[in-house]
C-alpha cells in the first residue's frame, strides 16, 4: 500500500476497500478491459454448455405441453412437485442483489459497491428462471393469461384468492423494480463504456446511456432516482418471499400452516442469494482479474451474512419442531416427525448438514477467508436450500390426514432435466452481462476510495494541497484520454 492510502486508512481508521494502489483511471480500465477485447475461447465454451441446458430447458417445456403433466411424477396426494420446488428456490436466489443494492445502500454500508452490480444482474436472470414455472406448472398454458388483471373473451378475472396470483404479482413487481434499479446503476458506467468505444458499438452504447454527460444535473438526478428506487426495492425484498411463503402458510396443511413461514423463508432466500453471490464471485473476479476490487474482505462480509441467515434458518428448523410438540396436535407431530425419519429422511437430514452445519465452520476466521472453503460451502449451502424447498412441499403433502392417500413421490427424468435447463438459462444470460457489461459498478467503486475524500491529500499536512490539484489534474488527463 501507497504512503498516502496507508495515512487515509488510518484517517478513516478502516482498511480501504480497493486494494494495490489503483488510480481512478486504472478502476476504468480494468473493469472496461474484458468489454472491450477479444472474446477469448473459454468464454464461448461456458457459453455453449449454458446454451446447451437453455435449450434442453426449451425442450422440456415443449414435451410437457405436448404431453401434458403426466409427464411429471406428479401424484395423488403430492399435487406440488419440482415446478413449486424450483420457482421457490430460484425466487430466493434473486433475494441477495436487492438485499445487498437496496438495504445496504439506505444503510451507507460501503463495501457493496464492489458487489453489487454482478449481485443486481443475478436478481434479474434469477427471477426470470422463477417465472418460468408459474406458467407451466398449472398445466393450462393455453390459459395463462388469466394470471394477468386483463378482460378475456369469457370476461373472467383472475381470481384474487389464489395464492398463485399472489405470487404472479409480488414476483412480477420485485422482477420489474430490480430490473429497472439495475439499469440505473448501469447507466454512468455505460456511458464511460460509449466514450471509449467505435463504429456500431459506440451507437448501442450511445442509445443505452440515455444521453449521459456526467453533468452536475446528470448526478444530482441519477442519485435522486437512485435513493428512491432503492427506498422501493427495500420493501420488496421482505415482501416478495413473504408472499411466497402464503402459498403454504394459508393452507390446512400439517407442517405449513405456521405463522414463522414468512420470516423463514426471507432468512433463506437471503441466505441462498449471498451463497450464489459468493459461488459467482469467487470465479468472476479470478477470470477478470479484479480481485482488488472485490477483495477476501468483501467475500469474508458475505461469509459473515451467510453465517447470520444460516443461524436464523437453523434456528426456525428447531423451532418448527418445538411448535409441533408444543402445539399438541398430533397431526403437526407426526408431519415433523416424519421429516426427520420418515422416507424423506435422507432429504432432511441433507437439508440440515449443508444449511445449519456447513456455515458454523465460518466462525473460524481463516476459513471464512479462505477462497477455495467458502466456494464449496458456498455450493453446499445452495444444495441444501433447493432440498429445504424440496422437504417442505413434498413431505407435507406425501402423508397428509388419510393414511389411505399416501404415496412416494419420485421425480421424473423431464422434471429432473427442466431444472437442469434453467440453470441453461440463468448462465446464458449471466454469461452474456460478464462478456458485455461492466461486472463491478465503477463509478461507485471510485466513490469510496480513499482519493474520493476531499481531504484525502490535505490531512497530513501543509504543503499537500497543491499535490491534490496535480492529482485531479492528471486524473481528468487520463480520464479524458
Amino acid at each position: 500500500m501507497d504512503k498516502n492510502l496507508a495515512h487515509t486508512a488510518d484517517f478513516h481508521d478502516e482498511a480501504p476497500l480497493v486494494k494495490g494502489d489503483l488510480t481512478f483511471h486504472d478502476i476504468t480500465e480494468i473493469v472496461s478491459a474484458h468489454t472491450e477485447k477479444k472474446t477469448p475461447l473459454a468464454w464461448f465454451g461456458a457459453f455453449g454448455l449454458a446454451l446447451s441446458g437453455l435449450m434442453l430447458m426449451l425442450v422440456m417445456i415443449a414435451y410437457l405441453f405436448w404431453n401434458g403433466t403426466g409427464v411429471w411424477g406428479l401424484n395423488n396426494p403430492v399435487g406440488w412437485g419440482y415446478a413449486i420446488v424450483n420457482f421457490v428456490f430460484w425466487v430466493g436466489i434473486g433475494h441477495a442483489g436487492t438485499l445487498i443494492s437496496a438495504i445496504l445502500f439506505l444503510f451507507r454500508q460501503q463495501w457493496r459497491t464492489a458487489i453489487n452490480r454482478s449481485a443486481e444482474a443475478m436478481t434479474v436472470f434469477a427471477v426470470i428462471c422463477a417465472l418460468v414455472f408459474p406458467g407451466i406448472h398449472v398445466g393450462r398454458i393455453w390459459t395463462a393469461y388469466w394470471m394477468l388483471p386483463i378482460p378475456n373473451q369469457m370476461e373472467m378475472w383472475p381470481q384474487f384468492k389464489s395464492p398463485l396470483l399472489w405470487d404472479v404479482f409480488a414476483v412480477s413487481t420485485y422482477f420489474t423494480v430490480s430490473a429497472v434499479f439495475w439499469y440505473v446503476g448501469l447507466i454512468p458506467d455505460i456511458a464511460s463504456l460509449r466514450d471509449r468505444a467505435t463504429g456500431m458499438r459506440r451507437k448501442v452504447m450511445g442509445v443505452l446511456s440515455m444521453g449521459w454527460t456526467g453533468a452536475n444535473r446528470h448526478w444530482r438526478n441519477y442519485e435522486k432516482a437512485y435513493l428512491l428506487l432503492a427506498a422501493l426495492a427495500t420493501p420488496l425484498v421482505l415482501s416478495v418471499h413473504s408472499v411466497v411463503s402464503f402459498d403454504f402458510a394459508v393452507s390446512v396443511v400439517p407442517g405449513w400452516h405456521t405463522t414463522i413461514f414468512p420470516p423463514y423463508f426471507v432468512a433463506g432466500a437471503i441466505f441462498s442469494g449471498f451463497a450464489m453471490v459468493v459461488t459467482l464471485m469467487v470465479v468472476a473476479r479470478k477470470v477478470y482479474n479484479v480481485e482488488n476490487i472485490i477483495t477476501i474482505e468483501h467475500l469474508e462480509k458475505m461469509n459473515i451474512v451467510i453465517l447470520l441467515t444460516g443461524s436464523m434458518v437453523g434456528f426456525a428448523y428447531i423451532t418448527e419442531f418445538f411448535i409441533a410438540w408444543y402445539s399438541g396436535v398430533q397431526y403437526e407431530q407426526y408431519a415433523f416427525t416424519n421429516r426427520a425419519f420418515g422416507p424423506y429422511a435422507w432429504a432432511y437430514w441433507t437439508m440440515m448438514f449443508c444449511n445449519l452445519i456447513f456455515p458454523q465452520f465460518f466462525w473460524v476466521k481463516k476459513l471464512r477467508r479462505s477462497v477455495p472453503f467458502m466456494f464449496v460451502v458456498s455450493i453446499f449451502v445452495n444444495i441444501g436450500m433447493w432440498f429445504e424447498r424440496f422437504v417442505i412441499t413434498v413431505t407435507s403433502l406425501h402423508r397428509d390426514y388419510l393414511p389411505s392417500s399416501w404415496d412416494y413421490y419420485t421425480p421424473t427424468l423431464v422434471d429432473v432435466l427442466t431444472f437442469v435447463g434453467t440453470f441453461g438459462l440463468f448462465f446464458t444470460f449471466f454469461l452474456l452481462f460478464l462478456r458485455f457489461l461492466p461486472i463491478v459498478a465503477v463509478s461507485e467503486v471510485k466513490g469510496v476510495m480513499p482519493q474520493a475524500d476531499p481531504h484525502f491529500y490535505d490531512h497530513e499536512g501543509d504543503g499537500h494541497a497543491a499535490d491534490h490539484s496535480v492529482a485531479i489534474g492528471s486524473s481528468h488527463d487520463k480520464e479524458s484520454n
